[in-house]
């Protein structure tokens, strides 16, 4: 697991997921307020694995150049940002049109129906 994540799997949990995964879903939640488009929560998430790979190397004695470490670094907080992207627009788009939208499940909503 240190091979492949660039540091210890304690250092991985507490710095990348509980910590950086924060800002990212921060981050998501954030342009999702500023109806902002998702490839913006990509590429700020891009900047958040970049930083998270000096944190690790600095703070805790990681590698710095993992590429396996950045990807899987980048693949968690892509994906932390863009769930909590998803799940702030629906939420703005359902709160803010309740006349034209509903919920249809947790990811999505739909136009209402004229009943």
């Amino acid at each position: 697991m240190q091979a492949l994540v660039g540091t210890s799997l304690g250092v991985f949990i507490g710095l990348t997921v509980i910590l950086i995964g924060g800002a990212a879903i921060m981050t998501g939640r954030a342009l999702a307020d500023g109806w902002k488009p998702a490839w913006q929560v990509v590429a700020a998430c891009f900047g958040l694995a970049l930083v998270d790979r000096f944190l690790v190397y600095a703070l805790f004695g990681g590698e710095l150049l993992s590429l396996s470490g950045f990807i899987v670094d980048f693949a968690l907080l892509t994906a932390l940002g863009l769930i909590a992207h998803r799940l702030t627009m629906v939420h703005k788009m359902i709160a803010q049109y309740p006349w034209r939208y509903e919920r249809a499940a947790l990811w999505s909503y739909r136009e209402r129906s004229e009943a």
